[in-house]
């Protein structure tokens, strides 16, 4: 219907032209045109043409290169248009460099529509990663999303080997509750069936990170975070070849070497990095090395058409120190008496995408991608922290996960009663077979990943299960401008999921002398088919250029997953009777941009969860001798506000061009509790009123940046305040329970600076400069189980070579 309403559309001037370069007269690529009043238009092809049509008469268009001088050009009706940039100097510093790009094109937010997608009436926030300060040799989370509203953040990884962020009351734990992507392809392990993500691309090879909340679930999947969508840097578009590398050595024993190779050659352009990491870490028994690869290539067919190929490969060893509890984190927080775990990781991503455009108002993609990876843990993991490894067999668990799908989009502009609108319509098939096994492990101190079966036969802890998984999906959203400020984006997404586990586990029976008894197997078949619609709606009223009005509405659910059912864990058990996890997400925001002097966005939003998983204590069937249990624990209610302001202190103040300086504080105050509990009347501890796990009822980052000529610096402050880790609200302290209890409020202090010299830049910082021992974290296994210590105070340098 959509479509054939499109026949009423009004009249379009339609604009084109060339842009070459001034001195050699030769076509400029991906030179970007702006409308100056309404944002990007187009870019241009490998011939330097570009074409787009507008329905305003009169139009100030902006052609921006970030090797070119910024060219403004008034245009009426149709015309075609020659223009020819002008090359900068060499020797523009890179403050200069920022400074021009913050006044005009410095988009931290998402437009309404970009390529095949819709962000209109949206949460979005962009981080822009290559302005960062950050250490990004370590993938620092703290610095890196410093300015991204709300956002809890596990921190224990000195090298940023995996990412845990979660927010609004989501468990962070391998950012499981955000549909994880890269370059818009999945790259968690299995997006329904085990969304846990062990692979984080290097920071040093990201070009910007999109950050979609809630509303993201009707386009991207069915979880109530929203979206994380890395965007990988891209070939540089002017050179033939271009490399960078940096090489950092940090506290600790880090090093790290980031080396990338980029450049575009008529039609066919590439972009390709290879990250090194090792390291003792702060703790005895975790010293890491890592080795990451990645390689895009693409080729222009025509200025409609572009395919890009993309393999990514990660490995990673790392040894792990294990949990502490309470009474050994006040003792010494770096101490370690696991000298046997270990961990290893093997991932290997693939993608291949189909652009065409069929014409200036309707683009196509096609997105195949596909993952072959492993993840396997070894070691002595009782749940009682403070006993010493015994020796002898470790347990061993490993999971292969092997996943392909295809997701396609049609996005298409057209025109409703003499109105603007835009269609999006996509498809989504995705089919996982994954494996998991538990074991005994070797007898010995090194990474040996070998099932030790035959030589422990009757280890207590045996199972094995394949988890197939199938989902299809469509999903459709469409902006309708009811006037040119306001407008309505209604969505919805069907659903069909289909998730199995089959497999076994073995059971032992033993005398009091700990000898065998008996044996047998219990056996595991289940199938899980379910279909259901996800409705959703977004608004926006754009009163003017400095502020709009935005709200939005999207129902989520999560589906059990094969590692809330399957692995025996030491410290939890699982409820056998677990279900699916639903709700909806609510926003109501104002965010803009006054005169380039201060950029906001500050919201409201509601989370509302149904059958919320969590853990309660385990003295309630079917398991009395284990720490917790995993259960649904019952509704759950959560709002807050949130906030981020950002100001531009040059402008403020006038400072002369030599200077940059912004001032930024990003705050979100939340309150939750749970509405209602499946265990009111039993020996749980859960109740009524009790607050939501994982949520700081104040969580505050703030930082001044500054800079003069190529000197760059940054000064962070980041504050939390205590939560809960577990549904009951048990307050801690138990040394036989420390996968639960409180994380006490912290506080961080970073400083970081950098200075450029021609081809040559400098890199520096200390993180945690107050050296304040705290933790963000109780895991309930690997890499614990029980509290892990975040840093001590560390350092590091960087040295780019550009050439």
């Amino acid at each position: 219907m959509c479509f054939l309403i499109a026949s009423i559309a009004i009249a379009q001037n339609k604009i084109s032209g060339t842009i070459t370069d001034g001195s050699s007269n030769q076509p400029i690529v991906n030179v970007e045109v702006y409308d100056k009043d309404a944002g990007l238009l187009t870019t241009t092809n490998t011939s330097g043409f570009f074409e787009f049509e507008t329905e305003k008469q009169n139009i100030t268009v902006v052609f921006f290169s970030y090797n070119y001088e910024v060219v403004e050009q008034a245009v009426t009706g149709n015309s075609t248009i020659d223009v020819k940039l002008v090359p900068l100097a060499e020797t523009l510093s890179e403050v200069e460099i920022s400074s021009r790009e913050a006044k005009v094109f410095a988009l931290k937010r998402l437009k309404d529509v970009e390529g095949t997608a819709i962000y209109a009436g949206k949460k979005t926030e962009v981080v822009l990663v290559e302005q960062s300060m950050a250490s990004l040799a370590s993938n620092n989370a703290r610095q890196i999303y410093s300015q991204v509203s709300g956002l809890n953040i596990y921190q224990n990884d000195d090298a940023g080997l995996q990412l845990n962020i979660g927010g609004r009351g989501l468990d962070p734990n391998r950012t499981a509750s955000f549909n994880t992507r890269q370059n818009g392809y999945d790259i968690s392990a299995d997006v329904l069936g085990y969304p846990e993500s062990y692979y984080t691309p290097a920071a040093e090879g990201l070009k910007e990170v999109q950050i979609i909340r809630g509303a993201a679930s009707l386009q991207y999947g069915t979880q109530f975070g929203g979206l994380v969508n890395f965007k990988m840097k891209e070939p540089n578009p002017t050179k033939p070849f271009e490399l960078i590398t940096r090489n950092t050595i940090g506290s600790n024993g880090l090093y790290t070497n980031f080396t990338s190779v980029s450049g575009t050659k008529d039609k066919l352009s590439y972009y390709s990095f290879f990250n090194y990491k090792k390291g003792d870490g702060f703790r005895d028994n975790s010293n890491f090395e890592s080795k990451n690869a990645f390689a895009h290539i693409g080729y222009q067919f025509n200025e409609r058409t572009k395919l890009t190929g993309e393999v990514t490969y990660l490995r990673y060893l790392a040894k792990q120190a294990g949990g502490l509890n309470d009474s050994q984190f006040e003792e010494d927080p770096y101490q370690s008496n696991r000298a046997r775990n270990w961990f290893q990781v093997d991932w290997l991503l693939y993608n291949l995408k189909l652009s065409h455009k069929f014409s200036e108002n309707t683009n196509f993609t096609f997105n195949a991608f596909g993952l072959d990876a492993n993840r396997t843990a070894l070691g002595f993991r009782n749940r009682r922290t403070d006993i010493e490894d015994p020796g002898g067999a470790r347990d061993l668990i490993s999971s292969d996960f092997n996943n392909y799908g295809f997701e396609t989009r049609l996005l298409s502009k057209y025109n409703v009663f003499n109105k603007d609108a835009t269609f999006l319509i996509g498809g989504k098939f995705y089919k996982a077979d994954n494996s998991y096994s538990q074991g005994p492990g070797s007898d010995g101190a090194d990474p040996n990943f070998d099932s030790a079966i035959n030589e422990f036969p009757f280890y207590p802890t045996q199972s094995a299960y394949d988890n197939p998984n199938l989902n299809i999906a469509v999903f459709g959203e469409n902006i309708f401008y009811v006037t040119d400020k306001f407008s309505v984006t209604p969505g919805a997404r069907f659903e069909f999921i289909k998730t199995e586990s089959i497999g076994s586990r073995q059971t032992f029976n033993f005398d009091g002398a700990g000898n065998p008894i008996d044996a047998g197997v219990e056996f595991q078949d289940i199938e899980n088919e379910r279909s259901f619609v996800l409705l959703g709606l977004g608004l926006s009223y754009k009163a003017s250029k400095a502020l709009e009005f935005y709200g939005n509405a999207s129902q989520n659910y999560r589906s059990i997953t094969f590692g809330d059912i399957n692995i025996v864990n030491p410290s939890n058990a699982v409820d056998p009777d677990l279900d699916d996890e639903s709700g909806f997400t609510l926003d109501l925001g104002v965010r803009g941009n006054i005169n380039q002097l201060v950029s906001y966005d500050a919201n409201v939003f509601g989370l509302f969860y149904n059958d919320r998983i969590g853990l309660i204590d385990a003295t309630i069937p079917p398991v009395n001798n284990v720490g917790k249990l995993r259960v649904n624990v019952g509704d759950a209610r959560i709002f807050g506000v949130e906030s981020l302001i950002d100001f531009n202190l040059k402008k403020l103040f006038n400072l002369n061009n030599k200077f940059s300086a912004n001032y930024f504080i990003n705050s979100s105050f939340v309150t939750s509790e749970y509405t209602s509990t499946n265990f009111d009347n039993t020996s749980s501890d859960v109740r009524v009123g009790n607050k939501v796990e994982f949520i700081p009822d104040v969580n505050i980052k703030t930082g001044l940046q500054f800079g003069y000529g190529n000197f760059l610096s940054n000064i962070q402050y980041t504050y939390l305040s205590s939560q809960f880790t577990d549904a009951g609200n048990d307050p801690g302290g138990d040394n036989l329970n420390s996968i639960v209890g409180t994380i006490p409020s912290y506080d961080v202090l970073d400083i970081s600076m950098s200075y450029k010299y021609k081809r040559f830049k400098l890199e520096a910082g200390v993180n945690n400069v107050l050296d304040n021992a705290y933790f963000t974290r109780r895991a309930t296994g690997y890499p614990g189980p029980g509290i892990i210590p975040s840093a001590n105070r560390n350092f590091y340098t960087t040295l780019q070579i550009k050439i």
